[in-house]
């Protein structure tokens, strides 16, 4: 998932209304499982109650520019998540089949890690080991970070000059200056969206106010990617917060999310960006 590019670069105030008037409002249908588009009359609604002035989104009975544009937004949210993100998540029998083919055909070196469950639950993290098996198969014997132990820093001359607060699930090519950092986000046997899920959201939307601060002093292209799968986690229980990364996207605070087997095509592309960029360098 790419940013709509009109939605990007828009206000701090544009935001706050999203994030407000879904709050108030809804993320989603309440009989079906699509996401809510909110209605200019829910919006109204939802200012009085709050005790709000809404005439910045409606003005003498018509809906201004930047009402038009949130109203926008919230369809282009919805239809993005229903048409595009629900059909791509995988469930834990699916993922595993892909693993099984991937490592077959690509006989990897990269490690290949379980996930953190006890007992008969104990395997592979299966979306985890799918990616960096695409990564290695298209990396072009670059080196790659699959497993972050420290910070991510940047340097100006040789010398520190940014660090994020929080270790990464991935660097290319390594901790160091990297110019592709990403999370990963599978929770394949979960049976509650609990706090531990809805942290790694926020965690991700740290990493990204950092990441713009160092974009900006260094002025380096560094690409964040968010990477997440299990479709009873994310879409039965968690829809929300499926808002709420989209949310991040178009405010600039991640380059993109991938979602489910989106990442067996769309991977191997980015690796191969990953990879002119380094060579440009």
């Amino acid at each position: 998932m790419k940013p709509e590019s009109k939605f990007l670069n828009q206000p701090l105030d544009f935001w706050a209304n999203v994030k407000l008037i879904s709050q108030k409002v809804g993320y989603t249908q309440r009989k079906t499982s699509k996401i809510k588009i909110p209605t200019i009359e829910e919006i109204q609604k939802a200012f009085a109650d709050l005790e709000l002035d809404d005439s910045k989104i409606i003005k003498k009975g018509k809906v201004t520019a930047f009402g038009s544009l949130l109203l926008e937004y919230f369809e282009h949210r919805a239809s993005f998540l229903d048409d595009h993100v629900e059909p791509n998540l995988l469930n834990k029998n699916s993922a595993k089949k892909i693993y099984t083919e991937l490592k077959k055909k690509l006989k990897p070196n990269c490690p290949l890690p379980l996930n953190k469950q006890k007992g008969e639950k104990k395997a592979p993290a299966y979306f985890t080991c799918i990616i960096n098996m695409l990564i290695e198969a298209n990396a072009n014997g670059i080196e790659c970070d699959y497993d972050p132990k420290e910070l991510t820093a940047f340097t100006k001359n040789h010398f520190p000059v940014r660090s994020l607060s929080r270790r990464v699930d991935g660097a290319f090519p390594n901790v160091i200056n990297p110019i592709a950092i990403w999370e990963i986000k599978e929770y394949y046997y979960t049976t509650t969206f609990g706090s531990r899920v809805a942290d790694g959201v926020y965690e991700t939307l740290l990493d990204g106010l950092e990441l713009e601060e160092v974009r900006k002093y260094l002025d380096r292209k560094i690409n964040h990617y968010l990477m997440v799968d299990d479709y009873y986690t994310w879409w039965t229980l968690g829809r929300s917060y499926l808002c709420r990364i989209c949310d991040m996207l178009h405010m600039g605070l991640l380059t993109e999310a991938l979602f489910g087997k989106e990442v067996i095509e769309h991977v191997p592309k980015l690796v191969k960006e990953w990879t002119k960029q380094i060579n440009h360098n």
